[in-house]
């Protein structure tokens, strides 16, 4: 390739990853989010802008999501109540986790068991965040049973800005408290220009200008700049001498790119890409087999005039700390989906159970760290 081609190429190539970062920290664009299709945002121009530039090679920078980060249920300590397994599925549709515990005491023991959805967080006009369904409360479609038998649970939504709690202001206006949701937009912009006003100076809204046609004429809209906290919460008896399981499961967040900066020869040469390289290393443990691998992926997408993406999962387990003692028993199973897929995620002893899942086994596990899985896809569009 000519001096003059490759460097106008790597030059194409930065920006775009420089957008691409900007996207992943505070994510992309609304229209994603809300369902509404918008014409004249600005930050849709800037992401047409480096499409256009980079029409020769993975034009991702407009085709990212950020993930949640979900967990595992949270109990309240007690000594007499032990963990004596934990069995943790992951894959890109469905997250199942099984708890079994013994209370060794004499008595029962009822005790709070709480599971935290990922907080929502809408700081700027381009949020692009993967959420799970459209269910204003139970947005990731979380279920869980006792014993075999469906929990009947409790659920607490707040919202805040700047640190301060401003559910009871937005229930009082009849606004909803998901702030991803589209119906929220349309209720924002039905206030008075008086709450318009309260709402920009408490820092729970801004203004942000678009059309929502193919040729319409530029609006004034208000938009939501709040975080939104959704809790699970019930009372969980255990029997003495019994041992009672607990299942839960739910949908989870997988923030996804059309491409991906892992396995591209010419991407990995350029400065910029090789310090964000190394953070996916650190991140998904990523070795020399997994970046061989995916070196010959990205050839074979190129071949067949298509791109390599990425899906991206985040898992909290340093909760499972938060217990009397270690986790006596534990098992991660990871599926990447599809056979072709491939997966890194950090963790000792991974064992291949199928073409698709692999799987680590701890005793007296203390999680130190979260779990971040990659999963590389030859499902990228030309």
């Amino acid at each position: 390739m000519p001096i003059a081609a490759r460097t106008k190429e790597l030059a194409s190539r930065r920006l775009v990853l420089a957008t691409l970062q900007a996207i992943r920290g505070c994510p992309s664009q609304a229209p994603a989010r809300r369902g509404t299709e918008r014409w004249g945002n600005r930050a849709g121009v800037i992401v047409a802008a480096v499409v256009a530039s980079f029409a020769a090679g993975p034009a991702f920078a407009n085709d990212t999501t950020a993930e949640l980060d979900t967990g595992g249920l949270v109990f309240v300590q007690n000594p007499d109540v032990e963990m004596r397994s934990e069995a943790l599925s992951i894959s890109l549709t469905q997250i199942d986790v099984t708890y079994h515990f013994v209370n060794t005491g004499a008595q029962p023991v009822t005790n709070l068991v709480a599971f935290p959805l990922p907080d929502i967080t809408v700081d700027s006009p381009d949020w692009n965040v993967a959420v799970p369904t459209d269910d204003p409360v139970n947005f990731v479609g979380f279920t869980t049973t006792a014993n075999g038998q469906p929990v009947t649970t409790q659920v607490e939504q707040k919202v805040f800005a700047n640190g301060i709690d401003e559910t009871a202001l937005l229930q009082q206006l009849g606004i909803p408290l998901a702030p991803q949701l589209e119906a929220t937009d349309k209720a924002l912009d039905a206030l008075p220009q008086d709450k318009w006003q309260q709402l920009i100076g408490l820092g729970m809204a801004a203004i942000d200008e678009y059309g929502t046609g193919p040729d319409p004429k530029m609006q004034q809209h208000l938009e939501p700049r709040w975080t939104l906290k959704t809790t699970y919460y019930w009372q969980q008896s255990f029997p003495p001498a019994q041992d009672t399981v607990i299942e839960h499961r739910y949908k989870p967040s997988v923030g996804d790119s059309v491409g991906t900066i892992v396995g591209d020869p010419q991407l990995s040469s350029d400065p910029d890409v090789a310090k964000q390289l190394a953070a996916y290393k650190t991140k998904y443990c990523m070795d020399a087999s997994f970046l061989a691998a995916a070196a010959k992926a990205y050839q074979k997408a190129q071949q067949a005039n298509g791109n390599l993406g990425e899906d991206r999962i985040d898992y909290i387990l340093k909760t499972g700390a938060n217990w009397a003692a270690p986790i006596a028993d534990f098992t991660l199973t990871v599926d990447k989906g599809d056979p072709n897929n491939l997966v890194s995620f950090c963790a000792n002893g991974v064992k291949k159970l199928s073409p698709t899942q692999f799987q680590v086994h701890y005793t007296n596990f203390t999680p130190t760290v979260d779990l971040a899985i990659l999963i590389l896809n030859s499902g990228g569009a030309p």
